[in-house]
């Protein structure tokens, strides 16, 4: 992959791991451990292959995945978790993948 976009590709998905897992240390550090592995995995691959650019479009998408759909829970005093939405989950629904999709994925 390219130096220069798999690198921003990796800050990108690091920081949306960052904002997103702030104040859970065991997300944040198993996050990271887990996004620099795969990046890892991708590091020999030629600029511009076609695996290189699906491996960029990928870290792309799961940055933006990480940003937009995931909202992180806090306990509450009381014991159950209370969930904050912030400005960058504005209009994400839940979508529940169909048997179809979920069968490419075997």
């Amino acid at each position: 992959m390219a130096a220069a976009e798999g690198l921003a590709a990796y800050r990108a998905v690091l920081r949306a791991a960052r904002r997103t897992f702030s104040g859970d240390q065991l997300m944040l550090t198993e996050s990271a451990v887990e996004i620099r592995r795969r990046f890892e995995e991708h590091r020999r691959l030629a600029p511009g292959s076609e695996d290189a650019v699906r491996a960029l479009s990928d870290a792309r998408e799961a940055a933006h995945f990480i940003t937009n759909m995931i909202v992180q829970a806090q306990r509450a005093p009381s014991g159950s978790f209370v969930v904050k939405p912030e400005k960058a989950h504005a209009g994400a629904t839940l979508e529940i993948p169909s048997e179809e999709i979920l069968s490419t994925l075997k």
